[in-house]
Protein backbone atom coordinates (compact mmCIF):
# COMPACT_ATOMS: atom_id res chain seq x y z
CA UNK A 1 0.00 0.00 0.00
CA UNK A 2 1.50 3.33 -1.01
CA UNK A 3 1.41 6.43 1.17
CA UNK A 4 -1.16 8.98 0.06
CA UNK A 5 0.24 12.30 -1.25
CA UNK A 6 0.19 15.27 1.11
CA UNK A 7 -2.73 16.83 -0.77
CA UNK A 8 -4.99 13.82 -0.16
CA UNK A 9 -6.88 13.72 3.12
CA UNK A 10 -6.55 10.65 5.26
CA UNK A 11 -9.40 8.15 5.49
CA UNK A 12 -9.85 4.50 6.52
CA UNK A 13 -9.57 3.51 2.85
CA UNK A 14 -6.13 5.00 2.24
CA UNK A 15 -4.42 5.25 5.64
CA UNK A 16 -3.00 2.72 8.07
CA UNK A 17 -2.52 4.06 11.58
CA UNK A 18 0.10 3.21 14.17
CA UNK A 19 -0.41 4.00 17.87
CA UNK A 20 2.19 3.91 20.63
CA UNK A 21 1.06 4.41 24.25
CA UNK A 22 -2.25 3.04 25.53
CA UNK A 23 -2.46 4.60 28.98
CA UNK A 24 -5.23 6.71 30.53
CA UNK A 25 -5.40 9.04 27.52
CA UNK A 26 -4.03 6.97 24.66
CA UNK A 27 -6.39 4.04 25.08
CA UNK A 28 -9.52 6.16 24.60
CA UNK A 29 -7.98 8.23 21.82
CA UNK A 30 -6.90 5.20 19.83
CA UNK A 31 -10.30 3.66 20.39
CA UNK A 32 -11.96 6.52 18.50
CA UNK A 33 -9.84 5.77 15.42
CA UNK A 34 -10.70 2.08 15.59
CA UNK A 35 -14.40 2.93 15.83
CA UNK A 36 -14.02 5.19 12.79
CA UNK A 37 -12.84 2.18 10.77
CA UNK A 38 -9.09 2.75 10.59
CA UNK A 39 -6.70 -0.19 10.52
CA UNK A 40 -4.59 0.34 13.64
CA UNK A 41 -1.37 -1.31 14.80
CA UNK A 42 -0.38 -0.65 18.40
CA UNK A 43 2.57 -0.99 20.72
CA UNK A 44 2.62 -0.62 24.50
CA UNK A 45 5.31 -1.72 26.94
CA UNK A 46 2.61 -3.29 29.14
CA UNK A 47 0.60 -5.46 26.77
CA UNK A 48 -2.27 -5.87 29.25
CA UNK A 49 -3.04 -2.15 28.96
CA UNK A 50 -3.50 -2.60 25.23
CA UNK A 51 -5.94 -5.51 25.56
CA UNK A 52 -9.15 -3.42 25.28
CA UNK A 53 -7.89 -2.09 21.93
CA UNK A 54 -6.91 -5.57 20.75
CA UNK A 55 -10.44 -6.66 21.60
CA UNK A 56 -11.70 -3.86 19.34
CA UNK A 57 -9.64 -5.15 16.42
CA UNK A 58 -6.26 -3.46 16.75
CA UNK A 59 -3.14 -5.38 15.72
CA UNK A 60 -0.27 -5.78 18.19
CA UNK A 61 3.35 -5.07 17.23
CA UNK A 62 6.43 -5.90 19.28
CA UNK A 63 8.25 -2.58 18.83
CA UNK A 64 7.75 1.01 17.63
CA UNK A 65 9.79 0.04 14.53
CA UNK A 66 7.31 -2.75 13.76
CA UNK A 67 4.38 -0.35 14.22
CA UNK A 68 5.91 2.13 11.80
CA UNK A 69 6.69 -0.49 9.16
CA UNK A 70 2.96 -1.25 8.96
CA UNK A 71 1.69 2.35 9.15
CA UNK A 72 1.35 5.54 7.12
CA UNK A 73 0.97 7.76 10.18
CA UNK A 74 2.17 6.89 13.69
CA UNK A 75 0.80 8.54 16.83
CA UNK A 76 2.67 8.45 20.13
CA UNK A 77 1.49 9.50 23.58
CA UNK A 78 3.92 8.28 26.21
CA UNK A 79 5.19 9.51 29.57
CA UNK A 80 8.37 11.55 29.42
CA UNK A 81 10.67 13.20 26.86
CA UNK A 82 13.12 10.32 27.35
CA UNK A 83 10.32 7.93 26.32
CA UNK A 84 9.55 10.05 23.25
CA UNK A 85 13.20 10.03 22.24
CA UNK A 86 13.41 6.25 22.67
CA UNK A 87 10.23 5.28 20.81
CA UNK A 88 10.80 7.67 17.90
CA UNK A 89 14.55 8.17 17.48
CA UNK A 90 16.13 4.91 18.67
CA UNK A 91 18.24 3.84 15.67
CA UNK A 92 17.16 0.18 15.79
CA UNK A 93 13.74 0.00 17.42
CA UNK A 94 12.34 3.51 16.95
CA UNK A 95 9.49 4.68 14.74
CA UNK A 96 11.73 6.61 12.37
CA UNK A 97 13.81 3.51 11.65
CA UNK A 98 10.73 1.72 10.34
CA UNK A 99 8.75 4.50 8.65
CA UNK A 100 8.78 4.63 4.86
CA UNK A 101 9.33 7.91 2.96
CA UNK A 102 6.18 10.01 3.05
CA UNK A 103 5.21 8.70 6.48
CA UNK A 104 4.08 10.99 9.28
CA UNK A 105 4.92 10.99 12.99
CA UNK A 106 2.45 12.67 15.35
CA UNK A 107 3.77 12.98 18.91
CA UNK A 108 0.95 13.86 21.31
CA UNK A 109 3.09 13.58 24.45
CA UNK A 110 3.71 16.78 26.38
CA UNK A 111 7.43 17.07 25.79
CA UNK A 112 10.28 19.51 25.17
CA UNK A 113 9.94 21.95 22.25
CA UNK A 114 13.60 21.37 21.36
CA UNK A 115 12.98 17.63 21.08
CA UNK A 116 10.01 18.25 18.78
CA UNK A 117 12.30 20.28 16.51
CA UNK A 118 14.96 17.56 16.63
CA UNK A 119 12.41 14.92 15.63
CA UNK A 120 11.16 17.11 12.79
CA UNK A 121 14.68 17.52 11.39
CA UNK A 122 15.35 13.78 11.71
CA UNK A 123 12.06 12.97 9.98
CA UNK A 124 12.79 15.39 7.13
CA UNK A 125 16.14 13.72 6.55
CA UNK A 126 14.22 10.51 5.77
CA UNK A 127 11.63 12.31 3.61
CA UNK A 128 9.05 11.92 6.36
CA UNK A 129 7.13 14.53 8.37
CA UNK A 130 6.73 15.10 12.11
CA UNK A 131 4.05 16.98 14.00
CA UNK A 132 4.09 17.87 17.69
CA UNK A 133 0.48 17.75 18.85
CA UNK A 134 0.11 17.59 22.65
CA UNK A 135 -3.42 17.66 24.02
CA UNK A 136 -5.44 19.07 26.90
CA UNK A 137 -8.73 17.85 28.33
CA UNK A 138 -7.79 14.93 30.54
CA UNK A 139 -9.38 11.52 30.61
CA UNK A 140 -12.89 12.88 30.02
CA UNK A 141 -11.80 14.82 26.95
CA UNK A 142 -10.08 11.69 25.64
CA UNK A 143 -13.16 9.53 26.23
CA UNK A 144 -15.55 12.08 24.72
CA UNK A 145 -13.36 13.02 21.75
CA UNK A 146 -13.31 16.67 22.86
CA UNK A 147 -9.60 17.25 23.45
CA UNK A 148 -7.88 20.53 22.64
CA UNK A 149 -5.02 19.62 20.29
CA UNK A 150 -2.07 22.02 19.95
CA UNK A 151 -0.32 21.28 16.65
CA UNK A 152 3.09 22.43 15.50
CA UNK A 153 4.74 21.64 12.17
CA UNK A 154 3.97 21.90 8.46
CA UNK A 155 0.41 23.18 8.21
CA UNK A 156 -0.33 21.21 5.03
CA UNK A 157 0.63 17.97 6.80
CA UNK A 158 -1.52 18.89 9.79
CA UNK A 159 -4.43 19.57 7.45
CA UNK A 160 -3.91 16.15 5.87
CA UNK A 161 -4.07 14.47 9.29
CA UNK A 162 -7.08 16.54 10.37
CA UNK A 163 -9.65 13.79 9.64
CA UNK A 164 -7.93 11.72 12.34
CA UNK A 165 -7.51 14.67 14.69
CA UNK A 166 -11.22 15.45 14.35
CA UNK A 167 -12.02 12.07 15.93
CA UNK A 168 -10.02 13.08 18.99
CA UNK A 169 -11.00 16.71 19.44
CA UNK A 170 -10.33 20.15 17.97
CA UNK A 171 -6.97 20.80 16.36
CA UNK A 172 -5.44 24.25 16.80
CA UNK A 173 -2.55 25.15 14.49
CA UNK A 174 0.06 26.95 16.61
CA UNK A 175 2.94 27.40 14.12
CA UNK A 176 6.10 25.57 13.12
CA UNK A 177 7.77 22.62 14.83
CA UNK A 178 7.87 22.96 18.61
CA UNK A 179 5.07 25.52 18.74
CA UNK A 180 2.52 22.86 19.70
CA UNK A 181 4.68 21.99 22.69
CA UNK A 182 5.11 25.65 23.65
CA UNK A 183 1.32 26.10 23.53
CA UNK A 184 0.77 23.04 25.73
CA UNK A 185 3.33 24.26 28.26
CA UNK A 186 1.57 27.63 28.43
CA UNK A 187 -1.67 25.68 28.91
CA UNK A 188 -0.13 23.76 31.83
CA UNK A 189 1.04 27.01 33.45
CA UNK A 190 -2.52 28.34 33.23
CA UNK A 191 -3.99 25.13 34.65
CA UNK A 192 -1.50 25.02 37.53
CA UNK A 193 -2.44 28.44 38.85
CA UNK A 194 -6.15 27.84 38.20
CA UNK A 195 -6.06 24.58 40.17
CA UNK A 196 -4.20 26.27 43.00
CA UNK A 197 -6.83 29.02 43.14
CA UNK A 198 -9.62 26.42 43.16
CA UNK A 199 -8.24 24.38 46.06
CA UNK A 200 -7.29 27.49 48.06
CA UNK A 201 -10.85 28.76 47.65
CA UNK A 202 -12.22 25.42 48.83
CA UNK A 203 -9.94 25.36 51.88
CA UNK A 204 -10.92 28.93 52.75
CA UNK A 205 -14.63 28.21 52.33
CA UNK A 206 -14.33 25.11 54.51
CA UNK A 207 -12.44 26.97 57.24
CA UNK A 208 -15.05 29.75 57.15
CA UNK A 209 -17.78 27.22 57.84
CA UNK A 210 -19.40 27.31 54.42
CA UNK A 211 -20.99 24.31 52.76
CA UNK A 212 -18.25 23.76 50.17
CA UNK A 213 -20.56 22.10 47.67
CA UNK A 214 -22.96 25.03 47.79
CA UNK A 215 -20.01 27.41 47.51
CA UNK A 216 -18.72 25.69 44.36
CA UNK A 217 -22.17 25.72 42.79
CA UNK A 218 -22.52 29.42 43.62
CA UNK A 219 -19.22 30.48 42.01
CA UNK A 220 -19.43 28.17 38.99
CA UNK A 221 -21.47 30.62 36.90
CA UNK A 222 -19.56 33.72 37.97
CA UNK A 223 -16.13 35.07 37.12
CA UNK A 224 -14.49 32.34 39.24
CA UNK A 225 -16.01 29.59 37.11
CA UNK A 226 -13.48 27.49 35.21
CA UNK A 227 -12.99 24.21 33.42
CA UNK A 228 -10.93 23.04 36.40
CA UNK A 229 -13.88 23.70 38.70
CA UNK A 230 -16.27 21.89 36.35
CA UNK A 231 -13.98 18.88 35.92
CA UNK A 232 -12.55 18.55 39.41
CA UNK A 233 -14.65 20.40 41.99
CA UNK A 234 -17.07 17.55 42.60
CA UNK A 235 -14.28 14.96 42.31
CA UNK A 236 -12.37 16.70 45.10
CA UNK A 237 -15.45 16.77 47.32
CA UNK A 238 -15.96 13.04 46.75
CA UNK A 239 -12.26 12.37 47.46
CA UNK A 240 -12.03 10.99 43.94
CA UNK A 241 -8.35 11.31 43.09
CA UNK A 242 -8.36 8.84 40.20
CA UNK A 243 -6.00 10.20 37.54
CA UNK A 244 -7.45 11.97 34.57
CA UNK A 245 -3.88 13.26 34.46
CA UNK A 246 -1.16 11.99 36.79
CA UNK A 247 0.57 14.20 39.36
CA UNK A 248 3.86 12.62 38.22
CA UNK A 249 3.27 13.77 34.65
CA UNK A 250 2.17 17.23 35.75
CA UNK A 251 5.37 17.59 37.80
CA UNK A 252 7.25 16.64 34.62
CA UNK A 253 5.34 19.21 32.56
CA UNK A 254 5.84 22.02 35.07
CA UNK A 255 9.52 21.13 35.29
CA UNK A 256 9.82 21.54 31.52
CA UNK A 257 8.00 24.88 31.83
CA UNK A 258 10.46 26.10 34.48
CA UNK A 259 13.41 24.98 32.34
CA UNK A 260 12.02 26.92 29.38
CA UNK A 261 11.41 29.95 31.62
CA UNK A 262 15.05 29.88 32.66
CA UNK A 263 16.21 29.91 29.05
CA UNK A 264 13.77 32.74 28.25
CA UNK A 265 14.70 34.81 31.31
CA UNK A 266 11.12 34.67 32.60
CA UNK A 267 10.03 34.81 36.24
CA UNK A 268 6.66 33.09 36.80
CA UNK A 269 6.23 32.82 40.58
CA UNK A 270 2.80 31.18 40.40
CA UNK A 271 4.25 28.38 38.28
CA UNK A 272 7.15 27.90 40.71
CA UNK A 273 4.80 27.70 43.70
CA UNK A 274 2.49 25.22 41.99
CA UNK A 275 5.48 23.06 41.08
CA UNK A 276 6.60 22.96 44.74
CA UNK A 277 3.13 21.96 45.94
CA UNK A 278 2.87 19.20 43.33
CA UNK A 279 6.38 18.02 44.20
CA UNK A 280 5.14 17.76 47.80
CA UNK A 281 2.45 15.33 46.63
CA UNK A 282 5.09 13.26 44.86
CA UNK A 283 7.23 13.27 48.01
CA UNK A 284 4.24 11.91 49.95
CA UNK A 285 3.91 9.00 47.52
CA UNK A 286 0.90 10.52 45.75
CA UNK A 287 2.41 10.88 42.29
CA UNK A 288 0.01 8.37 40.73
CA UNK A 289 -3.04 10.33 41.82
CA UNK A 290 -4.79 12.86 39.59
CA UNK A 291 -3.87 16.55 39.58
CA UNK A 292 -6.96 17.33 41.67
CA UNK A 293 -5.08 15.76 44.59
CA UNK A 294 -3.46 19.18 45.04
CA UNK A 295 -6.09 19.65 47.75
CA UNK A 296 -4.07 17.21 49.89
CA UNK A 297 -1.06 19.56 49.92
CA UNK A 298 -3.22 22.46 51.06
CA UNK A 299 -4.92 20.33 53.69
CA UNK A 300 -1.55 19.34 55.13
CA UNK A 301 -0.28 22.92 55.12
CA UNK A 302 -3.33 24.09 57.06
CA UNK A 303 -3.99 21.00 59.17
CA UNK A 304 -7.56 20.75 57.92
CA UNK A 305 -9.46 18.09 56.01
CA UNK A 306 -12.40 18.15 53.64
CA UNK A 307 -12.66 14.38 54.07
CA UNK A 308 -16.17 14.44 55.51
CA UNK A 309 -17.64 17.13 53.27
CA UNK A 310 -19.32 14.81 50.78
CA UNK A 311 -20.90 12.58 53.39
CA UNK A 312 -21.94 15.12 56.00
CA UNK A 313 -23.08 18.18 54.06
CA UNK A 314 -26.45 18.40 52.30
CA UNK A 315 -26.54 18.32 48.53
CA UNK A 316 -27.36 21.54 46.68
Amino acid sequence: MTTAPVTELMSPSNTRVGWIGTGVMGRSMCGHLLKAGYTVTIFNRTVAKAQPLLDMGAHLADSPHAVASQSDVVFSIVGYPSDVRHVILHPASGVLSGLRPGGIIVDMTTSEPSLACEISVAASSKNCSAIDAPVSGGDRGAKNGTLAIFAGGDESVINKVNPLFSRLGKVNYMGGSGKGQFAKLANQITIASTMLGLVEGMIYAHKAGLNVELFLNAISTGAAGSKSLDLYGSRILKRDFEPGFYVNHFVKDLGICLKECQSMGLALPGLALAQQLYLSLKAHGEGNLGTQALILSLERLNNVSLQSVASSEPSA
